[in-house]
């Protein structure tokens, strides 16, 4: 394609022959190396405060972390609270930035641009639904929503778009999941901490919060759902509140409490059966597991190769000490303050990671070797799709 100028001056002719030429490179350019076309149009996130971009706030946060919508949090980043847990981007919004795609809205901003997705993930959401910690007293959990209320938003969202199910509107479903990422981010985590001093055991939580977690992976895959990422428990015995509670003889080879941290491997195993029976019924889906738990620890082995001089030791907190931390006087509190560089820190607040942790384990995932398959692999797979 070419442009065609009338002029009659010969420096307006000279100047117009210019950008004729200039175009004709820059088009044959374009062509040679097209601008390459975003993977995914949307993304839509699940998960609890690890992953929430907004949904809860100071007053309806989780139980010990009630002051999210106070400074520091947000920060290094945003330079003001977001209601994210940390002091700036988790790892969905690293995710998003990789995929060229904006920050991910949460659900309850009803005035939010959804065009690329939205967050439904909820600050202290656990996988079991909320009935079943009141009904056996444990009152750590005050916070009602579940991934299977984040499933009912999901699915009345899918219903605002017409999509039912992909057998009696699979046009409809089609035209949501074809080019969007579904993101499930760690859940479970909350499940176990709510039940600490209950007479419900491990094994129960794990064989529940696996059901629930199942049952939503299924539905969201019966809709239609192509492209998933599935996030495991990180090492939780790794979190400052943990070291925290437990005492000093309960630490392993890392420096964290192994019975916790074992706790979480085993939810992983359990969790990573079921997505290989998932890859198996449903072919057609691409389906990833995200190792959060050896991506994490792969930093505490070598923390200055990342920049990080406190392993546990949290960067927001009170009273100093070997973790800074008081469950009474958590971050953003009256009574806290936060460290001059957090990027030296894994742990921001206690339980809640600095964006400097979430970012090196969201290029763990999309660049790095710990994912599977690597996501590199679903990108492939979204490309060949057309």
């Amino acid at each position: 394609m070419a442009l065609s100028f009338t002029f009659s001056h010969p420096k307006t002719t000279f100047l117009a022959t210019t950008i004729t030429c200039m175009f004709l490179i820059f088009s044959s350019q374009l062509h040679a190396n097209p601008i390459p076309r975003r993977p995914f149009d949307a993304i839509y996130s699940f998960g609890d405060s690890f992953t929430d971009t907004g949904n809860t706030h100071s007053a309806t946060g989780p139980s010990g972390f009630m002051f999210v919508s106070n400074l520091p949090y947000g920060r290094t980043f945003f330079h003001r609270p977001t209601n994210r847990y940390s002091d700036g981007r988790l790892v969905i919004d690293f995710v998003s930035h990789s995929l060229s795609l904006p920050f991910l809205p949460p659900y309850l901003n009803h005035n939010a641009d959804k065009s690329s997705g939205l967050n439904f993930a909820v600050a202290g959401s656990t996988a079991i639904i909320h009935s079943f910690f009141s009904k056996n007293n444990m009152t750590l959990n005050i916070t009602p929503q579940s991934i299977q209320t984040q499933l009912t938003w999901f699915n009345k969202f899918l219903e605002g778009k017409g999509c039912r199910d992909s057998i009696t509107t699979p046009n409809q479903c089609a035209a949501v999941f074809e080019d969007s990422l579904i993101w499930v981010g760690e859940i479970g985590v909350n499940d176990y901490a709510y039940s600490l001093g209950s007479s419900v055991s491990a094994q129960t939580i794990q064989r529940l919060a696996i059901n629930s977690v199942t049952i939503f992976l299924q539905a969201i895959l019966e809709k239609g759902a192509k492209y998933v990422v599935v996030q495991g428990l990180p090492p939780a015995g790794c979190l400052t509140l943990s070291l925290f509670l437990s005492p000093p003889d309960s630490r392993d080879n890392f420096g964290c409490v192994g019975s916790v941290n074992d706790q979480s491997i085993s939810h992983n195993t359990a969790l990573l059966a079921k997505i290989h029976l998932f890859r198996r019924k449903y072919p057609k889906s691409v389906i990833v597991y995200a190792d959060y738990y050896n991506a994490f620890l792969k930093v505490t082995k070598n923390p200055r190769t990342y920049g990080f001089k406190e392993l546990y030791k949290v960067c927001c907190g009170y009273g100093g000490g070997e973790y800074n931390f008081d469950y009474f006087h958590a971050c953003g509190s009256p009574s806290s303050s936060s460290c001059t560089d957090p990027s030296e820190y894994i742990n921001w607040d206690g339980v809640h990671l600095t964006e400097a942790m979430y970012r090196v384990v969201a290029d763990a995932f999309v660049n790095g070797t710990f994912s599977d398959p690597p996501f590199s692999y679903l990108l492939w797979k979204k490309r060949q799709s057309g």
